[in-house]
């Protein structure tokens, strides 16, 4: 049985069962959050628990290291809707110790898809479009340096309301321990 199958014959059951119920919620944060974080696993049930967080209470979007590489991308698009569309009202960029966004070099990542099959010609050809493969796929030497440009990038965005904070975050993929990085509420307070 290969993992779809498996997917969905699970969920087939999962709804027989009615196991749905115990996830009923609306769309809009119950806490009025948008939390950016990294995708690592160790995160998914680790990071709403350690911030006293339950399904309903707020927007999660996800990226590599909890960057957000274009300030028109998806990734802060989806912040504009939590916040425009979704009631959100603060963000959080929660970026974790031992990331492995701090061990990727976009040469190996290169040389890995080169490996896997893609041509040497697609990635000249990309690279002749102006498309900077090495800067668009390379990590961070600091995540306490990421995380503060990520929050810098969103809070500083035009279309980011100014009464918008925006925090920064470590957490520990261990123990669940927050690190402050950046208070977005200085922000707000020096604006005023």
């Amino acid at each position: 049985m290969t993992k779809l199958e498996e997917i969905l014959a699970f969920n087939r059951e999962f709804v027989a069962r009615k196991e749905y119920e115990a996830f009923k919620t609306t769309k809009f944060p119950d806490k009025r959050l948008v939390i950016l974080s990294c995708m690592d696993t160790r995160l998914e049930e680790l990071l709403p628990k350690a911030m006293n967080l339950r399904n309903g209470d707020f927007k999660h979007v996800k990226s590599a290291g909890a960057i957000v590489s274009h300030p028109f991308g998806s990734v802060m698009r989806s912040i504009l809707v939590a916040l425009y569309a979704l009631n959100a009202e603060e963000v959080m960029v929660v970026g974790h110790y031992d990331c492995g966004m701090s061990m990727i070099s976009a040469e190996d990542m290169l040389n890995k898809m080169k490996q896997q099959g893609i041509a040497a010609e697609t990635i000249s050809l990309l690279q002749n479009a102006g498309i900077n493969l090495k800067t668009w796929l390379r990590g961070f030497d600091s995540v306490e340096e990421s995380v503060k440009r990520s929050v810098e990038v969103i809070a500083n965005h035009p279309l980011l309301p100014r009464r918008v904070p925006v925090h920064g975050l470590l957490i520990n993929p261990e123990t669940g321990q927050l690190d402050l990085v950046v208070n977005g509420y200085e922000r707000i307070a020096a604006d005023e």
